[in-house]
Order: structure tokens, then sequence, then C-alpha cells
């Protein structure tokens, strides 16, 4: 190279040469950090959907759920602030039929600790709405919710709604003719509709947990026939769920208390007694308890067979993933035949139903590893 001339490579004289900082990783990590603070916010969502279907089977359990004969939204969050306030209530609830047929001659002192436990659910339902409400819009306007999930996250949203709507439908069944206790149908689809929001908070969670490049790789390594039967196997479980809640519902848990037997009979005689006849599959307390044990022992059985089914999958945590499965399917088995035992006893009963959100989540779970594995296939698994 001639004298002089400089080439056009060297840095300009009194300049240090600048190290390229790498950018690319700047948008992801960002997103990483939205991923991880929306998994934290449906975390929370999680815990009070679950705090809310305990309220919820509480509050059936001590007949509480007709005590508030008004839906407002918005102000109802108050409570009776005066004497007043209770006596009009109370007023209020001695029109109804589970006053009239059931009640009547409550205290006022009665009354309030029934009208506690539905203001305290419905005060729960209100605070889930809020706390879904601030935390959608707060990464919603701050741009921080992934590509993809702004749908999926409001979503979430218009079930809650809907699942209020759904609870006053409930609620007004029983406030009318003779009825003493909601219409157990509609008490099941609230409940499902519990379930659906529980479900989707609980997938949403999984996915968010791993990156979604990390998801595309591990889905070329999924098991479709395992995540498909372990599909079938939460189809089965929310089913025996909407059977649960019939059962709730027209207090068929406390009629039939010896088991495996029903009162001495494999099928109760009564169970087709009904006119008309469709209506013993809903009504008749002895068809409704029989069909929700059926449907326990296919649960465990199914339950037991995908274990079976798991075992030949290379990944160690898709295994222990379906027999942690078996597991929980099991113990929930041995409570509910505590709680027919027990006449529905409300602590065994209320361990009954959070054992049902047990296995829902559990097989979502296992589910979700089925199709995504982590890993390798000589069963060692990440850190």
């Amino acid at each position: 190279m001639a004298e002089g001339k400089r080439s056009v490579f060297v840095e300009a004289e009194g300049t240090e040469p600048r190290e390229e900082v790498p950018r690319s990783g700047l948008i992801s990590g960002r997103r990483r950090g939205a991923r991880r603070a929306i998994r934290a916010w449906l975390l929370v969502l999680f815990a009070l959907v679950t705090l809310m279907i305990a309220v919820g089977g509480l509050t059936r359990l001590t007949d509480s759920g007709l005590s508030i004969t008004e839906w407002k939204p918005v102000t109802g969050a108050i409570p009776p602030l005066s004497d007043a306030d209770w006596q009009s209530e109370f007023a209020k609830y001695r029109n109804t039929p589970e006053y009239q047929l059931q009640n009547r001659g409550m205290t006022l002192g009665e009354f309030k600790s029934i009208y506690w436990w539905e203001w305290g659910h419905r005060l729960l339902g209100r605070l889930i709405g809020l706390v879904w409400a601030v935390g959608f819009l707060w990464f919603w306007l701050r741009g921080q919710i992934p590509p993809g999930w702004t749908g999926r996250l409001f979503g979430i949203g218009l079930l809650g709604g809907l699942q209020g709507a759904i609870g006053w439908w409930m609620v007004s069944s029983g406030l009318t003719g003779r009825m003493v206790d909601v219409a157990s149908y509609r008490l099941a689809t609230h409940l499902g509709i519990a379930f659906l929001i529980l479900g989707l908070i609980a997938w949403y969670g999984f996915r968010l947990a791993r990156e979604e490049g990390e998801l595309l790789q591990a889905r070329r390594k999924g098991d479709a026939r395992l995540a498909r039967a372990t599909g079938w196997f939460i189809a089965l479980a929310a089913f025996q769920v909407l059977l649960g809640a019939l059962v709730a519902g027209i207090d068929a848990g406390r009629g039939y208390i010896d088991w495996p037997l029903m009162n001495g009979e494999f099928l109760p005689s009564e169970s087709f007694d009904y006119e008309p006849f469709w209506s013993n599959f809903f009504e008749n307390p002895a068809l409704v308890q029989f069909n929700h044990r059926m449907v326990g022992y296919l649960v465990f059985a199914t339950a037991i067979w995908l274990y079976f089914k798991a075992r030949r999958n290379p990944y160690a945590e898709v295994r222990r993933a379906h027999g942690w499965l078996m597991g929980v399917v099991t113990l929930q088995i041995v409570l509910g035949i505590a709680t027919v035992m027990t006449a529905a006893l409300p602590p065994i009963a209320l361990v009954h139903q959070l054992g049902a959100v047990a296995v829902v989540v559990t097989a979502l779970r296992a589910r979700f590893l089925a199709l995504y594995p982590r890993g390798d296939a000589l069963g060692r698994n990440p850190g």
C-alpha cells in the first residue's frame, strides 16, 4: 500500500475500536420478561378461581346460595350497613320458596350467617374480575403481551363475565315456584364454566413457562397418540365433574351412604321412578348418584390404562406425569367414597371437590408434557 494512504479499515486517529453489542436478544429478553410476569398474573388468577370453587362448594353445602335475592353487579359489593338494611334483606329472603318451605322461623342472626357466605362468594367473583381487568390492561397498554396471546387472555375475561351472568341465572332458578334449591343443571353449567376457566388458565401457564421456540422444537418429539388419549381422559373427567354438580344440586350424596352398594342394591330399584323418563338422569337422587359412581370407576380405570400406556414413552417426565395422574385419581376415588359414607360431611365434601381440580390440572399437565416433552429420550431432564 502506498505511503500516505490509509486503509479504510484503519480506525480514525484518537478513537478506540468500538465493540459491537449484540442486540438481537433485546426483544426476546423483553418477551421472556413479559411471559414470566403474565404467567405470575395467571397463577394469581388460578389461585383465586380455585378459592372461588371452594367457597362456592361451601355456599352450596351451607344452603346459603339463595340468601341474596337480587343481582347488583356493582352496588351489591356493599353489604347491609345498618339494622334497617338487614331487615330489608331479610324481608326479601322471607318471600322466597326456600324460606317459606324449608327455613320458616329462621332468626335474623341465622339469616346473617348464610348471607355472609353468599356475599363473600359474590365479592370474590368481583375480585377475580378486577384482578383480570387490571392485569390485562397493564400488559396490553404497555405492549407486553406476546404475539398471539391478546385474544387468549381477553377470552378469559369474557368467560369470567359470562360466568357472573350464569351465576345469577342459576340463583334465580331457586327464587320462584316451589324450588328450595337452584336447578341442578344450572349448577352444573356454572361449575362447568368455572372448570373451563381454570383449565384454560392452567394450560396458558404451562405454555408461558417455556419459550415459543422451545415449544416448537419439543413438539417434534411429542407423542400425539398419548396426548390424544389423555385429552379424551380430560373430557371424561370434565363429564364426571358435571355429574358431581348434579349430585350436589339435588343433595343426592346424602341419600345413599353405603358402599359399594346403594341401600343394599347395585342399582337402586327406584332409579327410574320419575316422570318423564329423562328427568331421572337429572333429578332422581338414586340414578344421579349411581351415574356419578359408575363414571368415577371408569375415570379410575382410564387413569390406570393411561399410566401403562405412558410407560412406553421414552421421556421420564412424561411417564412421571401420568404416574402422578393415576395417584391423584386414586386419592379422589377414596375421597369420593368417604364423601358418600359420611353423607357429604362438609369438610370431606369440600376436599373431594378440590380433588376434582387436582385431577383436571394434573391431567392437563400430563397432556402438555406428552405434546411438549423436555429432556432427552434417555430419561434425563434439564437442570
